[in-house]
């Protein structure tokens, strides 16, 4: 099939196949996906004024690599691709790449292109799809900034047995269960919550909580849950891959005001299923990968997660993309061929392209720097993205934001967290851009802006960028709080009480990334909910009892409600009633203390060093000290002692990602010498947890636990010294 023969511009002449005996079933051994790579939201503007999301790199590989690996690894034969905005800029990609149709490395029998002029949604691409008749059975529907390793045979397989059973079983949705396993995916902003038949792997109502209500209940119809069993589910991870019927078409040609596949589609067909007839399922997994890069927060996190490997095999150093060259060179960073990096140059958890050079005593952290970038000497990146052709002039800082290709910053330049400084964007020398600041050469509708010196200096090439329609936009509307590289609620008229019902207070779990509230007056943010189903539903949650402990004693501690004697008739009936064990008790103790005491170090007024903040959080409430030796230690002995310092080690740990480490460490030395001179920690338990392998992991773990190193040195050097006084008087 030739490529110019996918720019569809009508009615496509390929009908369905009839229905002849043999036939159907030839067909239905083909399996097609639909790619959507346009997602009609600005939310990585101002790049894609210039260049379409699926194209932007990640990880130094453009998006729609990842997508295509995914359907091709899945077995997938045919290939329609929607494009909106940037169409040449995607068929010119394709039709260089391997992915083409007349390369013979294709796995793909056919890929067409199929474009729609006055397209406005996905919607408007669906049902576009649903008239031309190329579907002719079960399809795999897929964004084209998804990044995903998983199988899909069993997700497919069921799904037809379901299909065969009954035909009005129209739509698999493959979610993946986030577990307790450390990942960045869970979406901030916008919590999908599902309610599953279980047994029927059955969903029976979608809604989409955000922390602009002022509840975390929905309401349901009474009908839906007769003689069913149902859960809710709010720790599912959606990265909206769908295997279809072409019913799933025809019920989005029925209601032309559906825009979205969940808030709209979803939620719709769920509502009405009594009128439609129609059943969606779920296949819920738990191994593998799967996300989408569906704003620049989930971006950041798959970044991440692609360095950290759990995107496995689409990882660095298996080169599975052509041209790639990454090997592992230590510190866990990976190389391409050709990159220099000048002595005294520190490059930690990252990964550097091709033909990169790295100045002298400049440090590199937690980055993705891609090809042909040119650093100078002295400089600091910090959690940030420079792609293709990125300059970084001597003595220069940038912290968590992106450098598009071919920008350029100058000499003692700082860029702070949360900017965005688009293609060709030159910041002058010495030139200070404020945090969230998104600088661009054209304007969102790609027009030339002139130069501003007040944001990028006396010598340099850019202004600031600005969507008309955001001053429009819903202040509610959760898109709001996904525009930015980083996720917050400041600034925001959101009440604390219905944000903390929304949150998930395990901010400082295994999962780093989970939210932290960075201050006493600002609201804590949220990555899922455990939970919303009825106050009577009986279940006991893990989540449920950190979430409503943590709250509790951060009560206390702020000093707005109760003391410690009552809150520890409170904690002691919170774990009974939902059996928690001994070690949740200690993580929502150590979560809670710690949480504090980052309050009170980022304090919009009057904030407190670590070694005062630990301090106050220790004492400054009666009976603090005595909490957490009863409840948070145990019976004191050494083995408890080693168990709740590594719980507060990782609640530090997992802080340090709204203070930067050596904050976090400090603040962690500072807690264990508080709680040493408190008598809750004794000298054995603190040099058994320093010598315990646990402590020691890769990553923010090892990061924190390095500013105890003196401490340990000061309880083992008296400690021997204590021994000579012992020797003296024997003798």
């Amino acid at each position: 099939m030739s490529h110019n023969k996918a720019a569809r511009g009508g009615a496509s002449s390929k009908g369905k196949k009839p229905n002849k005996s043999g036939g159907e079933e030839k067909r239905e051994d083909v399996l097609q996906a639909v790619l959507i790579a346009d997602s009609f939201q600005p939310r990585f503007e101002p790049f894609s004024v210039e260049k379409p999301r699926c194209l932007l790199p990640l990880a130094n590989t453009p998006l729609i690599e990842y997508t295509l690996e995914f359907l091709a690894m899945n077995g997938v034969q045919e290939v329609f691709v929607y494009c909106g905005t940037h169409h040449e800029q995607i068929e010119r990609y394709i039709h260089d790449s391997r992915w083409s149709p007349t390369s013979r490395s294709c796995p793909f029998s056919s890929l067409e292109f199929v474009r729609v002029a006055d397209a406005r949604s996905i919607g408007d691409f669906l049902r576009d799809l649903d008239k031309r008749n190329i579907i002719d059975g079960d399809f795999i529907l897929v964004h084209g900034d998804l990044v995903a390793n998983i199988s899909l045979d069993g997700a497919l397989a069921a799904h037809r047995a379901r299909r065969e059973a009954n035909r009005d079983s129209c739509m698999t949705m493959v979610l993946r269960e986030a577990g307790d396993e450390e990942h960045n995916t869970k979406t901030k902003g916008v919590t999908p919550a599902f309610i599953i038949d279980p047994n029927a792997k059955r969903c029976l109502h979608y809604e989409e909580i955000t922390p602009f209500q002022t509840d975390r209940y929905v309401t349901l119809d009474p009908t839906v849950l007769e003689s069913r069993e149902a859960e809710a589910r709010t720790d599912l991870i959606d990265a909206e891959i769908d295997i279809c019927t072409p019913d799933v078409l025809a019920l989005w040609s029925e209601s032309f005001d559906y825009e979205l596949p969940r808030a709209n589609f979803l939620h719709g067909v769920l509502k009405d299923w009594e009128l439609n007839g129609k059943m969606v399922h779920t296949e819920i997994i738990n191994e593998g990968y799967s996300a989408r890069a569906s704003n620049l927060q989930m971006y950041d996190a798959i970044s991440q997660d692609v360095l950290s490997g759990w995107t496995y095999p689409f990882t660095p150093e298996c080169n599975i993309f052509p041209g790639q060259t990454y090997r592992l060179r230590g510190d866990n960073t990976y190389q391409e061929d050709d990159v220099e990096v000048a002595p005294g140059s520190q490059v930690l958890d990252s990964i550097l392209g091709k033909d990169t050079h790295i100045g002298e005593k400049s440090s590199i952290s937690d980055s993705i720097i891609g090809r042909s970038c040119r650093i100078g000497s002295h400089v600091r990146i910090v959690d940030s993205f420079l792609w293709d052709g990125a300059t970084i002039h001597d003595g220069a800082v940038v912290e968590h934001s992106i450098v598009a290709e071919r920008g350029v910053v100058g000499k003692k330049a700082y860029v702070h967290e949360g900017s965005l400084v688009s293609y060709g964007v030159h910041v002058s020398d010495e030139t200070d851009v404020k945090p969230a600041t998104l600088i661009s050469l054209l304007s969102h509708n790609g027009q030339p802006l002139s130069t501003q010196p007040e944001v990028v200096g006396p010598q340099g090439k850019g202004a600031l960028f600005s969507n008309p329609e955001d001053d429009d936009a819903d202040p509610e509307d959760p898109s709001v709080l996904q525009k930015s590289i980083i996720f917050s609620l400041e600034g925001l008229d959101i009440e604390t009480s219905s944000v903390s019902t929304l949150a998930d207070d395990d901010y400082m779990s295994d999962d780093e990334s989970g939210p932290i509230s960075p201050s006493a007056s600002q609201p804590t943010s949220r990555s899922r909910l455990s939970s919303f189903a009825s106050d009577d539903s009986g279940a006991p949650s893990f989540s449920t009892f950190h979430s409503d402990a943590v709250h509790g004693l951060l009560d206390v501690l702020r000093g707005t409600s109760g003391n410690f004697e009552s809150e520890k008739l409170e904690f002691m009936s919170l774990r009974l009633a939902n059996n928690a064990s001994d070690g949740a008790m200690r993580k929502a103790v150590a979560t809670a203390f710690v949480r504090r005491a980052v309050e009170l170090v980022n304090a919009e007024s009057e904030p407190l060093e670590p070694v005062k903040a630990a301090k106050q959080v220790l004492t400054l409430q009666e009976g603090a000290s005595e909490f957490v030796m009863d409840v948070g230690v145990g019976d004191h002995s050494t083995a408890e002692q080693i168990e709740f310092a590594l719980a507060v080690q990782k609640a530090c740990a997992n802080s340090a990602k709204f203070i930067d480490v050596a904050k976090a460490g400090n603040l962690l030395a500072a807690m264990l010498q508080q709680m040493y001179d408190l008598d809750i920690l004794e000298e054995e338990g603190i040099l058994g947890w320093w010598e315990d392998d646990r402590g020691k992991e890769d990553g923010q773990m090892a990061g924190v636990r390095e500013k105890s190193h003196a401490l340990v040195e000061w309880l083992e050097n008296a400690d021997e010294e204590s021994e000579e006084d012992d020797d003296d008087d024997d003798e």
